[in-house]
């Protein structure tokens, strides 16, 4: 996530650049063919570019909100497990009846949880786009913690030996986790030390934070439908590639020394189409680890330290401070 007003111009621009040389050649090997060869049958009518411009606005434009609400609804969900984390943190200092190393205990197992599902939502997919050149250039000025360090690292942070080694034999550790969180609710049930209907709100709220786990994995593994994607790649690409052609017949139609006004009018014009198309990109897998992703580790810490706070530990873990303005 981004924490500063707005990304500057400087950062926009060499963000997009590659498009920008594309576009350059796109309209100079036009340009210098109808000026000095004098092919003047490229130039083109405007109106059918602009009838595929119109189109290309109007999809560009659906998929940016499709992709917006993708990345509004994930952090909608991460807001969920935070109020759910916390009602979770407060039960189990006033309903469970036992000592503060169990109440840690618990509260250790739930930032485990946390961190086995940030890395799962964290994995590569097939159809993400952090492998992509000006993603991996622009990586390089933030942190991605998951990709830095190992989960197994983390997780010994929180859970005993025993569990430890459980979690990390299973496929979906996110999920084992809370199973091993329910399985030592009902040991404290069957002690005495959580009265029933206190036990049925915990298991309720374990029940909570599986749904919001659930909607965090259908965001991570079902795309933006792919077809809607390619036909919107497709439309800018045609859209660019006649962009100079019509050009051309425009600005020959207020003399020929006009004409050379094609190459930045081009690179201006198609350089908007295809940036609101990188835009759309860039927000449609609000997990993957890109800039514009909702800052689920800042969140998880931000819950580790409101929990143990709780508890009144004294060495509570620092929050985590934007990198150049990017917050994960």
């Amino acid at each position: 996530m981004h924490s500063g007003r707005q990304y500057s111009l400087k950062e926009f621009l060499i963000w997009t650049r590659f498009d920008i040389y594309k576009l350059a050649l796109i309209a100079i090997i036009p340009t210098l063919a109808f000026q000095l060869l004098g092919w003047n049958f490229v130039a083109i009518p405007w109106v059918p570019i602009a009838l595929i411009g119109t189109a290309a606005a109007f999809i560009v434009g659906f998929k940016n909100t499709q992709t917006y609400n993708r990345l509004w609804e994930a952090r909608q969900i991460y807001g969920g497990i935070v109020n759910t984390s916390r009602i979770v943190g407060m039960m189990t200092k006033d309903f469970i009846k036992t000592d503060h190393n169990t109440h840690l205990e618990i509260i250790n197992r739930h930032c485990a949880w946390l961190t086995a599902l940030r890395y799962q939502l964290r994995e590569t997919r097939s159809w993400e786009n952090m492998g992509k050149n000006y993603y991996v250039e622009y990586s390089k000025f933030y942190r991605i913690e998951e990709r830095e360090t190992k989960l197994e690292d983390e997780l010994k942070k929180y859970l005993s030996a025993e569990e430890f080694d459980y979690v990390l034999s299973k496929k979906n550790r996110a999920t084992q986790i809370i199973s091993l969180q329910s399985k030592r609710f009902k040991e404290l049930a069957d002690e005495g030390k959580i009265e029933n209907f206190r036990y049925i709100e915990l298991s309720n709220r374990l029940a909570d934070l599986y749904d919001h786990q659930g909607k965090c994995e259908r965001i991570k593994n079902f795309p933006y439908p792919r077809q809607f994607a390619s036909i919107n790649s497709f439309f800018i690409q045609l859209f660019v590639l006649m962009l100079p052609f019509g050009m051309l017949h425009e600005f020959q139609k207020l003399g020929s020394e006009f004409v050379w006004l094609t190459i930045p009018f081009t690179i201006v014009v198609g350089w908007v189409f295809t940036s609101m198309e990188k835009v759309g990109e860039s927000t449609e897998n609000p997990f993957e680890g890109n800039p514009n992703d909702v800052p689920r580790t800042a969140m998880s810490r931000t819950i580790e330290i409101d929990l143990k706070d709780m508890l009144d530990v004294a060495d509570l873990p620092k929050p985590l401070s934007p990198v150049n303005n990017i917050l994960m």
